[in-house]
């Protein structure tokens, strides 16, 4: 299976940074532990503190993986931070897979471990990716009074019932329309078993045109990109064929182990199914999709009554969510928008995990507690989820630094981020794709995400 769970820059980076190790090995104190509920934590402090703590939270861990604490996402980006004072924390979690209800106090209790063994930080940012992105969202709304400031990157930050939620939309979709009712959308109790069957008809629907006329449906119902390698520019929009074999890789490869196999661990954790669609109207929800006009092209390609298959779709058994689930989801989280500190959040525009559209949902909980001012959301032009460079990441940093020091966002256009990251040099501007370090130059750009296809806050009734 491929690795679904990238938590981002991947350490086949260590070779840039071997140079510069007799410099760092001096430079730095490295700190390890255990906390008491067997998550293990990590702390790297350099020789001259400049006082900022940046507490990283990593991203989702595949059910039975390795799950060693990490306090940076890469060591070309930990290198560069140490050399300028930062100092750097992060615990694994006491769990892998939906490990939300741990890793936010495993995080804070990280905290108060550098505090005891370090010092007290003059300025506390939290910061992370994907469900580590979600986490560091969590941090703020759970510890208002802790953290300075916050960057989630590539998070969670839809929520995790309307995260959920619309993953099932996916599922439903193709369970009914391409696998005939076959699989366990819901209540998984073979999950390898249920994902290989999954992307049998998968692989199966894709060497038709109408099985990839429903595969864009249940793309759409996701609004999953039809972009997904990185080092290629994205598709012509109306380049629907190209686009469709994209979303195919994503399921292949990202989205379907997640909905047809991870969800068991969240089952297993939130003791029952979290997920509903009972009430949900998907020709309503495609139309709000922003690859509807791709589905309505590959329909009328292949030949098929896109009204029809809505109409099985309305027609279908619903599932309804076990109250207790539901409320251990909520719990594990969902978002009030009460922001008391400044957030600035990053998020790739071809992100076939988590929708970039979950940016649109987290600024409009914001807007909802009255808050929008201190939120701030920059966004990088490329497919991939977590595609970001280390110059990007360091530039997002001193925009938010930036925004501390002054009491007021700025620098935060396209062209001055790109120029920051250019700044930054060659070396720093690389991504990490399937194990190869890529040049990547910086690609922050002006993005309006659409509306999020399954809205689920704190203020839902």
């Amino acid at each position: 299976m491929p690795n679904v769970a990238k938590r981002t820059l991947s350490f086949t980076l260590a070779a840039i940074v071997i140079a510069l190790l007799p410099t760092l090995a001096a430079a730095q104190k490295h700190i390890t532990g255990t906390l008491p509920d067997g998550a293990t934590y990590v702390i790297d402090t350099p020789a001259t503190w400049n006082g900022t703590l940046l507490l990283y939270s990593h991203g989702y861990v595949a059910p039975g993986s390795s799950n060693p604490a990490l306090d940076v996402s890469d060591p070309l980006t930990g290198a560069y931070l140490l050399a300028n004072g930062y100092a750097l924390a992060g615990s694994s979690y006491a769990t892998t897979g939906w490990a939300v209800q741990y890793a936010i106090p495993d995080q804070f209790s990280t905290l108060q471990v550098f505090i005891n063994d370090v010092g007290t930080p003059t300025t506390t940012i939290a910061w992370g990716h994907s469900l580590g992105g979600m986490v560091t969202a969590g941090l703020v709304q759970n510890y208002p009074t802790t953290f300075n400031a916050a960057l989630p990157m590539c998070g969670v930050v839809g929520g995790a019932v309307g995260t959920w939620d619309q993953g099932l939309d996916g599922e439903f979709a193709f369970n009914t329309l391409v696998a005939g009712g076959s699989l366990q959308v819901v209540d998984i109790t073979n999950p390898t078993l249920n994902l290989t069957a999954a992307e049998t008809f998968l692989v199966e629907a894709q060497s038709t045109p109408q099985g990839q006329a429903r595969i864009a449906l249940t793309a759409a119902l996701g609004d999953t990109p039809g972009w997904y390698d990185p080092t290629s520019p994205e598709p012509a929009p109306t380049d629907y064929t190209t686009r469709e074999a994209n979303q195919f890789s994503w399921m292949e490869n990202v989205d379907f182990p997640f909905v047809f196999d991870f969800r068991a661990d969240l089952e297993s954790k939130a003791g029952g199914n979290p997920s509903f669609n009972n009430g949900i109207n998907y020709a309503k929800q495609l139309k709000a999709s922003v690859d509807y006009a791709e589905v309505q092209a590959l329909y009328t390609a292949a030949g098929l009554d896109l009204a029809t298959d809505l109409a099985t779709l309305a027609n279908a058994s619903r599932i309804t969510a076990d109250p207790g689930a539901l409320s251990y989801l909520k719990q594990n989280i969902i978002y009030n928008g009460q922001l008391p500190i400044p957030v600035l959040t990053m998020h790739t525009t071809g992100d076939g995990l988590v929708a970039v559209q979950e940016e649109q949902a987290y600024a409009s909980v914001a807007t909802k507690a009255k808050d929008q001012a201190n939120l701030k959301e920059i966004f990088v032009h490329r497919a991939g989820h977590c595609e970001f460079s280390p110059a990007e990441m360091l530039t997002a940093l001193q925009s938010l630094e930036t925004r501390l020091k002054g009491g007021k966002w700025k620098g935060l256009s396209p062209t001055t981020l790109n120029n920051e990251a250019n700044a930054y040099g060659p070396v720093y501007n690389v991504i990490d794709v399937n194990g190869q370090v890529v040049s990547a130059p910086p690609a922050f750009e002006t993005y309006k995400p659409a509306k999020f296809l399954r809205p689920y806050d704190a203020f839902t009734k």
